[in-house]
């Protein structure tokens, strides 16, 4: 299986854009290295023989989509307004996940522009037929819905192919039937009025896999939910499947917070009518104990995939949180096994919860990923190679080429340029995701700023509003070190300072540290052999998590550079 990593090939066909006299005197910064390191209690025990470790995917890796292909599993999830957007993993036995590309990569794919990060492209749809991948996708408050495909799951992926008859709806998805028949179905606008706040519907419409157009009637499938005398909320992430005769449609229902859930009900014929399974919902986690160990809450939006020998397994996205509904490590990917013994599938039953060792699927264990994705792990980023890793990714579509692998091998070099992280823009920053509660994140950094505001360093972010940034910088005429943060909207688009240290030359600062430590976060500085220095401790770390902050992305930390107005 080959890698396909495009992204600095790609942005080298961009202009590099001089804004004005402060890139020319700014130098770029240059990070040596990045070093990620996390462990959480729950997630560190030793694995017994036979099992596996969840989540299968830690960190911001939400609405997981699987297909199969022969031996060979794929999968991707939602990245919203982050580029490149919509990682493809690549996996023999559902629980080794190797990331193969990213399917949006190329800059004029789509276009994100100043949409905020929890916007953009929502809930991917990967699926195979007849030797072509197809991803289908919807790019809020960005075109609406569209599909993609490519020969090779690694891509190139095709331009987006737009959906007008979807138009206002989200969470499409493709179903091809045992005639060969092509159908799309997807959330939308109930008929009518809504009656209440929540009211959607799951739509089907017929597809022309060969023209690649819908066509046809438009045919409500569910209205509300399972119980429409219940009021239900957000049915969504429509999903078919076909078994014995029956086509089951899957959807999550609930919401994406901890009333989430995953409900199923079937029919004789695509377009219905269905009738729900009365032991709905097939996956929750609600109504458990809040004060249990180790919660994982929010379980939903499932997508159910068959081995080779006839085993039912499902990806689901849930959420690890620290204290009530507070978690900065985003929406994870979850694998269960599905039991089938009846005429319904279910992956829990009543109080079942969610366990983080269980017993592996049927299929031959494959090697551990090189860049690992679950349970305890360290991972050293060098640049030293022509191209990143397809796990880093930066705020929405790069209008410039302001990041560089050539210039000094083995470093990765940052233009700044005077924009700032909330500036709901794209900053000359690159971030990977946080993907434990307890992690350190770690940079050597070679760069002396020039000028008044110029700044340098590493950033533990949630959105354009909330992140905290450890810079070295140029303020008013002296070289320091500081914590800046920005907090919510209302505070200042460079954020405002929390802590700060003078330094005698820049190469003090020369490696920065972030410490997570579930809700408090560490910042530490330290030259180039010596101890580190603290320069805040016990910092708020809530305010990074979905709870304060809102939208649907987690914390992802990285190297950021910023030149003066």
């Amino acid at each position: 299986m080959k890698t396909r990593t495009p992204l600095p090939l790609l942005l080298g066909t961009l202009a590099l854009v001089a804004s004005g006299a402060a890139m020319a005197q700014t130098p770029p910064a240059r990070f040596e290295s990045f070093t990620y390191e996390g462990a959480d209690p729950a997630t560190s025990g030793t694995l017994e023989p036979g099992q596996y470790r969840n989540p299968i995917l830690s960190g911001f890796y939400p609405d997981p989509s699987v297909t199969r292909v022969g031996e060979d599993y794929y999968l991707v999830t939602s990245t919203f307004s982050y580029f490149p957007g919509i990682p493809v993993f690549h996996s023999r036995d559902l629980v080794s996940w190797t990331q193969i590309g990213n399917a949006i990569d190329r800059p004029d794919q789509l276009d994100f522009a100043a949409l905020g990060l929890s916007r953009g492209v929502f809930a991917p749809t990967i699926e195979h037929h007849d030797g072509v991948f197809y991803i289908l996708n919807t790019c809020v408050d960005c075109g609406d819905n569209f599909l993609i495909t490519a020969t090779d799951p690694a891509g190139p992926w095709s331009d987006p192919v737009w959906l007008p008859d979807l138009v206002g709806g989200i969470d499409p998805s493709l179903f091809v039937d045992q005639e060969g028949q092509g159908w799309i179905l997807n959330n939308g606008p109930p008929e009518g009025e809504p009656e209440y706040d929540g009211h959607r519907a799951i739509w089907i419409q017929r597809y022309d896999l060969e023209r690649q157009v819908t066509f046809g009637p438009r045919t409500v499938l569910v209205n509300g939910g399972v119980d429409f005398s219940t009021k239900p909320i957000w049915i969504e992430g429509p999903h078919l499947t076909f078994r014995n005769g029956w086509y089951y449609l899957t959807c999550a229902e609930g919401g994406t917070a901890e009333g989430h859930s995953q409900v199923v009900l079937r029919s004789r014929s695509p377009d219905g009518p269905f009738v729900a399974f009365e032991g709905n919902p097939i996956l929750t986690q609600r109504g458990l104990p809040a004060d249990r160990p180790y919660p994982i809450t929010s379980a939903g939006h499932a997508d159910l995939v068959q081995t080779p020998d006839g085993d039912w397994w499902a990806t689901f996205l849930a959420v690890r949180p620290y204290g009530p509904d507070q978690y900065n490590t985003g929406r994870e990917t979850f694998l269960l096994p599905v039991d089938w013994s009846g005429e319904w599938p279910i992956i829990t039953v009543p109080d079942q919860v969610i366990p983080y060792q269980a017993a592996r699927p049927d299929l031959p264990a494959q090697p551990a990923p090189a860049v690992p994705t679950s349970g305890p792990f360290k991972v050293v980023d060098e640049f030293d190679g022509p191209a990143l890793p397809p796990h880093w990714m930066m705020m929405r579509n790069p209008r410039a080429a302001w990041f560089d692998l050539a210039a000094t091998p083995g470093s990765l070099s940052l233009t700044p340029r005077p924009v700032d992280l909330g500036d709901n823009g794209n900053p000359s920053f690159l971030g990977r995701r946080q993907q434990h509660q307890f992690a350190t994140a770690e940079t050597a950094m070679d760069w002396t700023p020039a000028q008044e505001g110029d700044r340098a360093g590493l950033v533990a972010l949630q959105s354009d509003d909330w992140w905290y940034f450890l810079a070295v910088g140029r303020e008013d005429g002296e070289t320091v070190i500081q914590l800046r943060r920005r907090a919510g909207p209302d505070e200042a688009a460079d954020g405002v300072v929390m802590a700060s240290a003078p330094l005698a030359r820049a190469s003090d600062a020369r490696r920065l540290r972030i410490t997570a430590r579930a809700d408090r976060y560490d910042f530490a500085y330290a030259g180039e052999g010596g101890d580190w220095t603290d320069l805040m401790t016990d910092v708020d770390g809530t305010i990074l998590s979905t709870r304060t902050a809102g939208g649907f992305v987690g914390v992802v930390f990285g190297p950021h550079a910023r030149a003066g107005h």
